[in-house]
């Protein structure tokens, strides 16, 4: 049945049919992720605690070049504690359920898509397309960032953060698995940003003069945003978080229609 002889009734049925195959498609990648769960706990989510962590031997080798630019810690390690009897399990699913949207996200984009692509012009679809694609390498592209420099850093700062000698650091499962979470989801979404840019742009919504105007702006509030995700006090770390993010916003401008504005 052609799309414009379709009723409401009909792209209901269409839309639950793709709903379902999302579900499946996650309830068969959840199964898989929990099966090799505890070797993925191991070796990808558990590899920031340890001092052989990329980042980390890169942060001691700018260490032992520049003394004193960067505090050496070469037995750095973050021993987490379950403190609820039923936390191993939980992070378990919830991890498996987390992992499992993440390698499925370009097929569920692409199921969606499927669902709304009969309603678009031939032109609308190529540059959907590019779209899609761009979206899916910025949104791997954010959570590797966030994996590989974002929450390593975090780590290593509030893991030693001490506001008293008498207190001793004990990171929970639960706290860890939440900021891990957090924050690579995070950084994908704003890596996205670039996509919604070009899409405001193609809307009309958006300029390349709006990025000119405010670009002081953006300097201060993305480097304030680089300081909260990464409360340290060196120099290295805030702008190892602050170049990437204001990058995207170089990006972005390149991505949106030219105006009248000096750029």
């Amino acid at each position: 049945m052609s799309g414009e002889n379709m009723t409401f009734w009909d792209h209901l049925d269409e839309l639950r049919g793709v709903l379902v195959k999302i579900a499946i498609l996650l309830a068969v990648l959840a199964v898989g992720c929990f099966v090799a769960m505890p070797r993925l706990f191991d070796d990808v989510i558990l590899a920031p605690c340890n001092a052989d962590f990329p980042l980390y031997r890169g942060l001691d080798a700018l260490a032992r070049l520049w003394p004193g630019s960067i505090e050496l810690r070469p037995d750095f390690h973050v021993e987490l504690v379950s403190v609820e009897l039923t936390s191993q399990f939980m992070i378990h699913v919830s991890a498996s359920l987390w992992m499992a949207f993440v390698l499925g996200f370009p097929m569920i984009i692409y199921l969606l898509w499927s669902f709304v692509a009969p309603g678009l012009y031939d032109s609308e679809k190529r540059g959907v397309r590019r779209a899609f694609v761009a979206g899916n390498l910025m949104f791997f592209l954010g959570m590797a960032t966030g994996y590989f420099l974002v929450f390593p850093i975090a780590v290593r700062f509030l893991a030693d953060y001490s506001l008293s000698d008498k207190i001793r650091t004990m990171v929970s499962l639960d706290s860890y698995m939440d900021n891990f979470f957090t924050l690579l989801l995070l950084m994908g979404a704003i890596f996205e940003l670039p996509m919604l840019a070009w899409l405001l742009g193609k809307m009309g919504f958006l300029t390349r003069g709006f990025f000119s105007r405010y670009r002081r702006h953006a300097i201060v509030v993305l480097l304030i945003v680089a300081a909260a995700v990464t409360p340290t006090g060196d120099p290295f770390s805030l702008m190892a978080v602050f170049l990437p993010i204001y990058a995207l916003w170089e990006f972005s401008r390149r991505l949106v229609p030219a105006d009248t504005v000096a750029c």
